[in-house]
């Protein structure tokens, strides 16, 4: 057997909003290097905040020859710090936007001389649309509403594109650009999608997208997994739309190109030359599918069929496994990434909302000067704001236009006792009430598409045994859909539908409060990745991982490139169900009982790392569980510089009460179940949970510099307010362990019955938000 210095290994890289990633992994997924480049402190000439531009109208852009010099910084950083003859294969991802190529200046990207970077040989007159519009973009929302609109209403589109209406869809940016820059649109040879455009440069040829990319453009008709009738084909009823003319509409069809409907394992095409010349690449490496950096982060966890992965972030996303292809306006579903052509088709189903960081900085800045205020404010407050069971508090924070049926639902809204109120009378509510009412939409929107079979007939997650007499029925819960609860169609109190697991990734899970109240929604254990949790203990208050920590994004790329490259070397794996999740597991399990059941490793050469999480001998790893104590060390590394927190706290709590003299005090934070965070390696990168900011991206916490030079002991921890503690891993499974998962939270059932009983007047309000009566 040759050395393990010598084996192969895979490089994944992910173009987030705020930077450009790699994570370099070695034949049995274990992590062998992180590399990255910071858009604001790498390339300080484009004056991006978290990656990006802000303008009026609600417009967010980015520089796309910033990408390119971040690519070649990045390939030099890779280039002088590993040998890249080992380097086999090559996988990625990218956020969501578009590239758009000049017509008459498209370069011939296979005949770049390797003696220059990249970047000098590609002007920004190659791109008639210089600064792209991002995810967080929604100057495009009416397009797609009026897109909508002109295919018969979300039922309907939802039914011919796979989605509905939503502000950062390619298609309605397309038509914006049409209409709003008719100069642009008449010089555009070809449109890519970021991670196509990504997959390019290291091909040397221009790339296409898979079909998961093209299910997102809201142009592309998918067929369903039935062997019989048409294929899955651009649509040219609403590229016309788009166009404005059916000339216009095949235009586009040529910009965007083909589509690899095969399902994602196979190679797109070999290293390029450049890169073999000038950093010497070896030229046999291939290049695999590239794909959308939410359902590359999704691949990296490797979720079983009933789990599902919340990730937070600027927008947050629920994704899961599905097994049907039903499209509804409900949610938006993908074709699975990584699947054999050979397989059952799989798909993966995502419910997303597009206020989630900004309106939790918001409130963070309202009522709170710090993250740690917030999490113990949410951590003390009772259920629903209030200890009575007919008072609770509701409050819904529609920063912006949302997808169906939120779309024309903008403002701030709280409820007390049914009645619309302009604040609420206890402020320390605001918290808790918001966090509740994002993760509840979550919870109620899952139950609301069950009914549709989009996941199958065994959609009651194995619960079914233990299941129990629901309070609304008094009888064996319903398992049907079909029964009417007290206005729902679905039983609020059954939690058998609902995941057996939450994985979870994203700086807001970094909060024990936040970790606690998913699971309490779900009913369900919350899981995070292990790199999270060792990055949380250095920086826990960035959806960005620290340095040497690897993104979760581009951990996918690279798994999906080891898979690919497993076939090509005649590796039986794909050929069962679930053969990508088939295949990484093997590996992990392998790379397991080799290593006798050590952690797997979490950061490369992270500063600090070593000093600020304990690791397990030998495995680069931190030691998977807290003991349920809170060390000396987790209570001071993460010291804030903010002397006013203890002052604040105590005037907050001198505010008028409807909570009663015993339901809120210091004291009640020792009865939290947990005292677990996270960091965040999240797919919807670019942005920290800080604020105040106009942009859909926050600035890091200022104020936050981790300390290790002020020693406190335990009883000094437990006595005075501290910073943020991030979650710490619980006990867990070995079978959870080998795949980098952790669990930091532990679900409550009489919590879960507490959330149920409020989840029809949560939807009462929500519809009069609706229908406008409020």
């Amino acid at each position: 057997m040759p050395p393990k210095t010598m084996s192969a290994l895979f490089l994944g890289v992910e173009l987030a909003t705020d930077q450009l990633r790699a994570s370099i992994v070695d034949e049995n997924l274990e992590l062998m290097g992180v590399e990255c480049v910071d858009f604001d402190t790498g390339l300080p000439e484009y004056q991006t905040h978290g990656g990006i531009f802000t303008t009026p109208g609600d417009a967010f852009t980015t520089p796309v020859e910033m990408w390119i010099k971040a690519f070649d910084i990045l390939m030099e950083k890779i280039g002088k710090g590993y040998d890249l003859t080992r380097i086999k294969a090559v996988g990625g991802a990218a956020q969501h936007a578009l590239v758009w190529w000049h017509a008459s200046q498209m370069p011939q990207l296979q005949a770049l001389d390797p003696r220059l970077p990249i970047h000098a040989q590609i002007p920004m007159t190659a791109f008639t649309l210089q600064n792209t519009p991002v995810a967080q973009d929604t100057s495009a929302h009416t397009h797609a509403l009026a897109l909508e609109a002109a295919l018969g209403g979300p039922d309907l589109m939802a039914a011919r594109v796979g989605t509905c209406a939503h502000a950062s869809l390619l298609a309605a940016q397309l038509l914006r650009v049409r209409e709003a820059w008719p100069e642009v649109w008449a010089r555009t040879g070809k449109v890519q999608v970021a991670s196509s455009f990504i997959a390019s440069l290291f091909c040397g040829a221009y790339a296409g997208m898979g079909e998961a990319e093209a299910c997102a453009t809201g142009l592309w008709a998918h067929s369903g997994p039935q062997p019989a009738g048409t294929p899955s084909h651009w649509d040219e009823g609403v590229l016309e739309i788009v166009g404005g003319s059916r000339d216009e509409g095949r235009r586009i069809w040529g910009w965007l190109g083909d589509v690899d409907i095969s399902g994602g394992r196979r190679r797109i095409g070999s290293i390029s030359r450049y890169l073999v010349d000038r950093y010497g690449f070896d030229p046999e490496t291939i290049v695999t599918p590239f794909t959308s950096d939410y359902l590359s982060t999704y691949l990296s966890l490797c979720p079983s069929p009933s789990d599902a992965v919340l990730s937070f972030g600027p927008m947050d996303a629920l994704l899961a496994p599905a097994t049907n292809y039903i499209p509804t306006r409900l949610y938006t579903l993908f074709p699975h990434p990584a699947q054999d052509a050979s397989e059952r088709r799989r798909y993966v189903l995502m419910l997303s909302s597009r206020n989630a960081d900004v309106p939790r900085a918001l409130v963070r800045d309202m009522y709170t000067k710090s993250w740690s205020a917030f999490d113990r404010l949410v951590a003390i407050v009772p259920p629903g704001g209030s200890i009575g069971l007919d008072d609770k508090l509701f409050s819904y924070w529609l920063l912006q236009g949302d997808a169906y049926p939120f779309s024309h639902v903008k403002g701030i809204f709280r409820f007390e006792t049914g009645v619309k109120v302009n604040e609420f009378r206890d402020l320390r509510a605001n918290p808790r009430c918001l966090l509740e009412s994002q993760v509840l939409s979550f919870r109620i929107r899952w139950s609301r598409m069950l009914s549709t079979g989009v996941l199958g007939p065994n959609a009651g997650r194995g619960r079914a045994a233990n299941a129990s007499p629901s309070p609304v029925s008094q009888q064996k819960r319903n398992q049907t859909g079909t029964a009417n609860y007290m206005g729902l169609p679905f039983d609020p109190y059954d939690y058998t539908p609902l995941p057996t697991r939450v994985i979870s990734t994203g700086a807001a899970a970094n909060f024990p409060s936040i970790a606690n109240l998913v699971g309490d929604i779900f009913n369900a254990p919350v899981l995070v990745p292990t790199t999270q949790i060792d990055g949380a203990q250095v920086v826990p208050h960035r959806n960005a991982p620290p340095q040497g920590f690897p993104a979760r994004a581009a951990l996918g790329g690279a798994y999906v490139a080891r898979w690919v490259w497993g076939k090509e070397k005649g590796t039986p794996a794909g050929t069962g169900r679930g053969g990508f999740e088939e295949e990484v597991r093997r590996l992990l399990a392998k790379r397991w009982a080799a290593s006798g059941g050590a952690p797997i490793r979490t950061d490369v050469n992270a500063p600090g790392a070593n000093s600020k999480a304990p690791s397990a001998a030998g495995s680069g790893a931190s030691t998977p569980y807290g003991h349920g104590t809170r060390s000396t060390l987790g209570a001071t590394i993460l010291v804030e510089e903010d002397e006013d927190e203890s002052e604040e706290l105590d005037k907050i709590g001198g505010m008028q009460s409807s909570f009663g003299a015993s339901a809120f005090n210091e004291a009640d934070l020792g009865r939290m179940r947990t005292v677990t965070s996270s960091t965040a390696g999240t797919s919807m990168s670019g942005s920290t949970l800080d604020g105040p900011s106009t942009a859909f991206t926050t600035p890091d916490l200022g104020g936050t510099t981790p300390t290790a030079e002020t020693p406190a002991t335990d009883s000094a921890a437990q006595s005075t307010p501290t910073s943020l503690v991030p979650v710490t891993a619980m006990p867990t499974s070995d079978a959870e362990l080998q795949l980098g998962l952790a669990k930091v939270a532990e679900p409550d059932v009489d919590a879960f019955m507490s959330y149920a009983a409020i989840v029809p007047e949560f939807c009462r309000l929500e519809g009069l938000m609706i229908k406008s009566l409020v």
